[in-house]
């Protein structure tokens, strides 16, 4: 591996991983997945087989932020249940092994789909893999997190009033120009947050294509990553970030669907998506859809200018880091029409 801020002894995680994994057997070495902007990742080819390694970045961090030991919590939580995750074997707290808090999990080969619009299937086979998104995110919200051990994972209270609060701090604390989008944004959210509703459920925070494993030949998942975001809050989060992340355009960090036709491609409209979620969990209709969607518009856009400003800083985790700075501005930009009309 190259020398950069992410490198770490191999030998000395070897030695440790040892005393900590039955079974496990050095030596190993490490490569980095591509892509990621928050927790770098990586994957371990021992003697005694593939894992995965996920470590919180070094350097100066934002309060909160890169909590993997929040994403082992979960995925131990997790492990038989329906939704689909990775075996977490251990959690590392010391940071003197590879220079920052890490958890280990199974290597899950299989399909990592980055474009929505499933360039590299038939037709006929992209609506079951829409389904199976869809499902899982129905199983996740009906998880009891009392029975898994999740009581305690969130605060009580509304959700977005909270995470209005958390998002607005977490972008001040990043933020390097004015952007009047995101001004006018967030005035409007505060101005227009909904009464509580009492709904809770084990969300993920960050629910879309690229953060769930597929079958190397089945429209079936074998793992949800990337849990960092992940509490106890309102469902609609989750089925709002992920509908945003359909509208957004097919090129970019996060690719959508915007401006093609998704009869012809033989994917489900959002008002299709939506249909499916609410059959699934029993539910008649959602109010507030706009206010959810705008909020997700937001909270991207807040996590895109922290991405930035720790490329600024030296501590992102990709290269393309940088590019995150014009997203923000574009990103609260493309909400502005949910405030002004409607979803």
């Amino acid at each position: 591996m190259s020398n950069s801020v992410h490198d770490f002894d191999e030998a000395r995680l070897a030695a440790y991983l040892e005393n900590q994994i039955d079974g496990f057997r050095g030596p190993l070495t490490a490569k980095k997945f591509a892509g990621g902007q928050s927790n770098p990742t990586f994957l371990l080819n021992a003697d005694s087989g593939d894992y995965v390694l996920r470590r919180k970045p070094p350097g100066k961090l934002l309060a909160s932020a890169h909590a993997v030991d929040r994403e082992y919590a979960v995925l131990k939580a997790l492990e038989n249940t329906a939704v689909p995750v990775a075996h977490a074997y251990c959690l590392c707290d010391d940071d003197s092994v590879i220079g920052s808090m890490f958890y280990i999990m199974s290597y899950e080969p299989g399909r990592i789909f980055w474009d929505p619009a499933l360039p590299e299937l038939d037709r006929e086979e992209r609506a079951p893999i829409f389904n199976e998104i869809i499902r899982i995110l129905a199983a996740m919200h009906d998880v009891n997190v009392n029975q898994v051990g999740l009581g305690d994972y969130g605060k009580p209270g509304n959700y977005f009033e909270r995470q209005l609060s958390r998002w607005v701090k977490q972008y001040r604390a990043a933020e390097t120009d004015k952007l009047a989008a995101m001004e006018t944004l967030m005035d409007w959210l505060t101005a227009n947050m909904p009464a509580d509703d009492g709904q809770v459920s084990l969300i993920h925070g960050d629910y879309r294509l690229d953060n769930i494993i597929f079958h190397p030949a089945e429209p079936r998942a074998l793992a949800v990553l990337d849990w960092e975001l992940s509490t106890l809050g309102h469902p609609m989060a989750d089925l709002a970030y992920f509908c945003m992340c359909l509208r957004l355009p097919p090129v970019g960090m996060i690719k959508g669907l915007q401006g093609l036709d998704c009869d012809q491609l033989g994917v489900p409209e959002e008002k299709d998506i939506i249909a499916r979620y609410c059959e699934l969990r029993g539910i008649e209709t959602i109010e507030h859809w706009a206010f959810y969607l705008a909020f997700s518009y937001f909270r991207l856009a807040a996590i895109a200018q922290g991405v930035y400003k720790r490329a600024l800083d030296g501590n992102a985790s990709d290269a393309k880091a940088l590019e995150a700075g014009n997203h923000a501005g574009y990103l609260a930009e493309w909400a502005l029409p949910l405030i002004e009309g409607g979803a």
